[in-house]
């Protein structure tokens, strides 16, 4: 036979190539020994194998390369545990780095917590955080680290940790997962936010929970998905149900729904949430129940009525300004005022999103918690509606940021998760939480091991408290009331460092706002 060199494809090349030197093999192997034949069975998958992807035309990579372009699909697929594993410094992992992991999983299984050899960062580089300490120390009692939630519209107020668990829902998580933080949240005397997925029997473990409710009404609703009084007053009414949060929108993916892949919507987490089972669930972007900023409110006051004057407020990721403005002109025409408010910052997320809400939609908690604290003390709500914060929330440091932006509470899910073990494989969404976090299956989150995790979750909340004890102390901070913003400073350029309460709140643009805001209320 005769070779045109000149019309073989590099493709032919290389499949004639493998095969010709898998039937050259086997001919060694035939000559030298019959020990060598273990080798025929890879020779012909190997050839199988291209013949079959020549033929494909799905993945050009595959048809042109069909051994060798299966090497690079493997190594592309362990990318992240490479760079996480091998390459990565302790300070470059995103979303959270090494260091903020460490931390959690240090205090979580009550191990050292301290570093040697001095801070790892640049302190001369332009986003570098400092809190001014004293040189007068005062004596801080961590039992005194909590807030009174509740205005006197509520009869039931409630007692709450200033860290408490972030909102996910049993569905994105697993049994496992939810009930060891409930648990957790039992022992430690802390808060757990069910997430928009309504209340199962593992958020009912003996910790205190915030139920919130979200445009899909899970929980709440009737067959069509339309807000439920009945139901509502059943699951408002429980021993464990501490305060009612109304989801308007979440850092995540605001103005979107939530979203329940179909992998994990079990007919257990189906009969849960009234839905119907193996179906991918989108919750709507807005509610159906109220419309408008007065009807909102209104809405309130109807749910703070049926929990029978439970603490009742909203979770809101700040988008329009004048939006939040206008609900604040409808509660003080209305009279009907809010317990709390939960800011929630773009940067915050468990649930999986699209990659364009994730990366460019709504405002950064920092932003958002400065104008909404502005924009409530300008309207005289100040002292009636406490602010809870949400957004990448993991050491003291962050705590007491937030608490000086006005902030009264915060909550922390990622933190949370990693105190369960999360390794941030970031499959969230996948429904392959390698740690059975973030799964439904039965194969991954029996790994999750509810006597031991429940104890972690305990122990980060109090570690983590102490820190925030420990700091408060070092800066001559008696009450939570002393902590402001001008003892908390960044480096913003080069040569220029400003304190929050010059970026924040004492501005050119800080007082524009005032100016628009009043001009607001008045008209």
């Amino acid at each position: 036979m005769s070779w045109n060199l000149q019309k073989v494809s590099a493709r032919t090349m290389i499949v004639t190539g493998i095969s010709g030197l898998n039937i050259l093999v086997i001919i060694l192997a035939a000559t030298i020994s019959y020990s060598w034949l273990w080798v025929l069975p890879f020779t012909l998958f190997t050839a199988v194998l291209a013949v079959l992807n020549i033929r494909q035309r799905g993945h050009s990579v595959l048809r042109n390369y069909p051994i060798l372009g299966y090497a690079r699909y493997l190594f592309e697929s362990v990318r992240p545990e490479l760079r996480q594993y091998f390459f990565e410094s302790d300070l470059d992992g995103k979303p959270f780095n090494r260091r903020q992991r460490s931390i959690v999983y240090q205090r979580a299984k009550n191990v050292k917590q301290t570093v040697a050899f001095g801070m790892q960062g640049d302190a001369n580089v332009p986003g570098h955080e400092w809190l001014a300490h004293s040189v007068f120390p005062v004596k801080v009692s961590e039992e005194g680290l909590r807030v009174i939630i509740g205005n006197k519209l509520c009869s039931q107020p409630y007692n709450m940790s200033i860290l408490n668990i972030g909102a996910m829902s049993y569905g994105a998580l697993s049994k496992t997962a939810i009930s060891s933080l409930n648990n957790g949240a039992a022992l430690g005397g802390f808060a757990h936010n069910t997430g928009e997925g309504g209340i199962s029997e593992y958020h009912l473990q003996g910790g205190d929970l915030v139920w919130q409710v979200g445009t899909g009404y899970f929980g709440c609703r009737d067959k069509s998905g339309r807000f439920s009084p009945e139901l509502f007053t059943v699951n408002a009414g429980r021993k464990e149900v501490k305060m009612i949060e109304l989801k308007l929108s979440q850092g995540a993916k605001p103005g979107h729904g939530g979203i329940l892949p179909a992998a994990k919507n079990t007919p257990e987490i189906a009969a849960i949430r009234n839905i119907d089972p193996h179906t991918t669930v989108f919750s709507p972007p807005g509610h159906t129940a109220f419309s408008g900023a007065v009807g909102l409110v209104q809405f309130i006051g109807q749910l703070r009525k049926l929990s029978g004057g439970k603490p009742v407020g909203f979770k809101i990721c700040i988008g329009d300004k004048q939006e939040f403005i206008d609900i604040c002109n409808a509660i003080m025409m209305t009279g009907i005022i809010p317990d709390f408010i939960t800011i929630d910052g773009s940067e915050g997320g468990t649930g999986a999103a699209p990659l364009e809400f994730t990366d460019h939609l709504g405002m950064p908690l920092y932003d958002a918690l400065s104008f909404v604290s502005a924009t409530l003390k300008i309207c005289g709500l100040n002292n009636d509606i406490k602010l809870i914060a949400a957004g990448k929330i993991i050491t003291g440091f962050d705590i007491l940021k937030v608490l000086s932006l006005g902030a009264s509470a915060c909550y922390s899910a990622r933190g949370m998760m990693f105190s369960l073990g999360c390794i941030q494989a970031l499959k969230c969404d996948s429904g392959h939480c390698p740690v059975g976090i973030a799964t439904q299956q039965p194969s991954l989150y029996k790994g999750l091991d509810v006597t031991d995790k429940k104890v972690r979750v305990a122990n980060y909340h109090k570690n983590t408290i102490h820190a925030v004890a420990e700091l408060m102390e070092a800066c001559g901070f008696a009450s939570l009331a002393d902590v402001r913003p001008s003892k908390f400073f960044r480096k913003t350029d080069a040569l220029h460092t400003q304190s929050f309460e010059e970026i924040y709140f004492n501005n050119k643009e800080g007082r524009l706002r005032e100016k628009s805001i009043d001009a607001s209320i008045l008209n």
